[in-house]
């Protein structure tokens, strides 16, 4: 309660005022838009001649991919088995993905599967006959692997003022397995699909600039010990620095995307031009091939280039007063720690994203959550109560893009509230604090992160 204290002294001695440039999250690549297109355009800073190839890797990341043979040569090779027939479905409108409703099927929402212990180069251990993640649809003539569903339950909680709220406590059920039981020591994890703008920006940030914010061991006596994931290279054949997906389990963009072809769409390329089928899954591996490899390089560079410049939706309000009084909440709840406000581009491929002062609230490495929410899927240096701080940056526009404001990695937060009673571990005594602000206190805490 110290640092709150010291808070209200700042609030009532001085006006706040915001900082300079913090409006413009994503640098010059910043767009200003806030309709339901928001996170769908190019960096604002890039040529004509870079947005028309852009537009044409959009084509390829929104379009269908079909059952191989087909006369769409460019797009045929769809499974065996899969999760979804194109990014986009997942990644409607570049947005978040979403949980199912009921007994609806999961679409944005995949299920990771693993086993005790570790697999090649230290990564996640695949379970036999499934691999490490399922795949519910399957084209004609081959069978999914299994069923998934998510059901809740409610946990009621109250505010320090006595005001009333409820947490909605997930389980991932895997059912009707089709190659074989499912072993008793599965381990399982639910994850949405996140929005895809900013990524280009994020792998621009030099290394050594997220490892200058790792303190493993809690040196610093803050209670905060972020660590850098290291994973497996596949086209550099050594461990790097993780730092996309929920536990940044993938060193970059080119190899997320790939692995994201493969994982969920089933579709080869030649970083990964072995087939999604697990052991004993033989109609899946008799079934056709869209070709060898079914991605082609020059459309997954298309499809790189086009996640690498979607351009980061700039700030709202950022000088309302009620929004500078909750960023001061956030900070001094101690929320910045992780969630670090501002950070530089280093030397890209791209021009238009090197040397950029961005505004993303991240720190691109992991936490400890506490077991509220753990996963217990530990995944390469990542165990089973870490996740990658994710990044804020246009989370204020999530409902109005994807229409929906399910938050976290599994989209359990109804709202930002709940998002942030969630956390715990390195990130409870921010929670606890948070949980004893003022109702108007909390207010300005939510105007904050609506203004993202």
């Amino acid at each position: 309660m110290v640092r709150l204290a010291l808070l209200a002294l700042v609030l009532t001695g001085c006006a706040l005022a915001p900082e300079e440039g913090e409006e413009r999250s994503g640098g010059d690549t910043t767009v200003f838009d806030t309709t339901r297109n928001a996170f769908g355009f190019s960096a604002r800073n890039t040529t004509f001649e870079r947005r028309s190839e852009f537009l044409v890797g959009n084509s390829f990341f929104n379009d269908l991919w079909v059952t191989a043979p087909a006369s769409t040569m460019s797009r045929d090779g769809l499974g065996p088995v899969f999760n979804a027939r194109s990014c986009a479905s997942c990644h409607n409108l570049d947005g978040r993905g979403r949980p199912p409703e009921g007994d609806e099927e999961p679409l944005s929402l995949l299920v990771r599967v693993s086993l005790p212990g570790e697999g090649d180069h230290g990564g996640p251990r695949p379970v036999p006959g499934y691999g490490d993640q399922i795949q519910p649809r399957a084209v004609r003539g081959v069978t999914g692997e299994a069923a998934t569903r998510v059901r809740y339950e409610e946990l009621p909680g109250r505010y320090a003022d006595g005001a009333p709220y409820s947490l909605r406590r997930p389980t991932v059920e895997v059912s009707e397995p089709a190659f074989g039981p499912l072993p008793p020591d599965l381990l399982s994890s639910a994850r949405v699909a996140p929005p895809t703008f900013g990524l280009g920006l994020l792998e621009a940030v030099p290394e050594e600039t997220i490892l200058a914010w790792a303190d493993p061991d809690d040196a610093d006596g803050d209670g905060i010990s972020g660590r850098p994931n290291r994973v497996w290279d596949v086209r550099e054949g050594r461990a790097r620095l993780g730092r996309f997906g929920w536990k940044a389990n993938q060193p970059s963009l080119a190899q997320q995307n790939r692995a994201a072809f493969l994982g969920d769409l089933g579709v080869t390329s030649a970083l990964f031009d072995q087939a999604n089928c697990a052991e004993g899954q033989d109609a899946c591996a008799s079934a056709p091939s869209g070709g060898s490899p079914e991605l082609t390089d020059p459309i997954a560079e298309l499809v790189d280039l086009y996640v690498q410049l979607v351009a980061v939706p700039g700030r709202r309000d950022w000088d309302d007063p009620t929004v500078l009084e909750g960023k001061a909440l956030f900070g001094a709840l101690g929320c910045a720690a992780c969630h670090r406000p501002t950070m530089e581009t280093g030397a890209s491929e791209l021009p238009e994203l090197s040397g950029q002062r961005i505004w993303p609230y991240t720190d691109l490495l992991l936490h400890d959550m506490g077991d509220g929410l753990a996963d217990g899927r530990p995944d390469f240096l990542a165990d089973g109560r870490e996740w990658r701080t994710p990044p804020l940056w246009g989370i204020g526009l999530t409902e109005r893009v994807s229409g929906h404001l399910l938050l976290l990695h599994d989209g359990r937060a109804r709202g930002f509230e709940e998002a942030i009673l969630w956390h715990g571990g390195e990130a409870e005594a921010a929670r606890e604090e948070f949980r004893a602000l003022s109702a108007d206190a909390r207010v300005a805490v939510v105007r904050f992160l609506e203004s993202l």
